[in-house]
């Protein structure tokens, strides 16, 4: 039987109103795969990655009646995910820390030959190097906003900046990936 398809504030209004461990299952599996990356490329570990998306989601379910006064849950969730994440590093590194992480850049090609598939492999190495030598805050509001497929505003809710910073942070992603791009690839615009 297939599950109903329900928005996510019918999904939350449901777990809030009537402790509904369904739609909880739902939220979970929206949130839990993007938080795990999310909180891994913060970690640069996996399992802490994981063991953090786990968390935040239990602490969403432990103060679910509380979940309908708050405007945006899926940002709410990213917060509480990063806060959590930098507590670890803290605890890990003893230490101020800040943020960073490593991107996998999926760039997904279909019927293609096996020369455009090497091509673009290639291509795929090249940005990932780009993305992987980008400073960490500009490396992480381009995995939220090209990955995650976040707003700027709910980049600048998370990160706790404001939208500008979220929009000149990713155009100088950007502009670094393209500049290399046309570089390596002789493009000429």
């Amino acid at each position: 039987m297939e599950k109903p398809h329900l928005d996510l504030n019918s999904i939350v209004y449901r777990i809030a109103m009537h402790s509904d461990e369904q739609a909880y299952r739902l939220l979970f599996d929206q949130l839990y795969n993007r938080l795990k990356c999310f909180a891994a490329s913060i970690l640069k570990s996996k399992e802490l990655g994981e063991e953090i998306a786990c968390d935040t989601l239990f602490s969403l379910w432990s103060n679910r009646t509380k979940l309908t006064a708050i405007s945006n849950v899926k940002v709410y969730a990213y917060v509480i995910a990063k806060n959590k994440a930098l507590n670890e590093l803290k605890k890990i590194s003893g230490s101020r820390v800040s943020l960073s992480d490593d991107i996998d850049v999926d760039i997904s090609f279909h019927n293609l030959t096996p020369e455009q598939v090497l091509i673009n492999e290639e291509l795929k190495k090249t940005i990932e190097q780009v993305v992987n030598n980008l400073p960490p805050r500009c490396k992480l509001v381009f995995q939220l906003v090209k990955e995650d497929n976040l707003s700027y505003k709910e980049v600048a809710e998370i990160l706790d900046i404001s939208v500008k910073t979220v929009d000149a942070q990713l155009v100088t992603a950007v502009k670094r990936i393209a500049a290399v791009v046309k570089k390596e690839y002789n493009l000429i615009r």
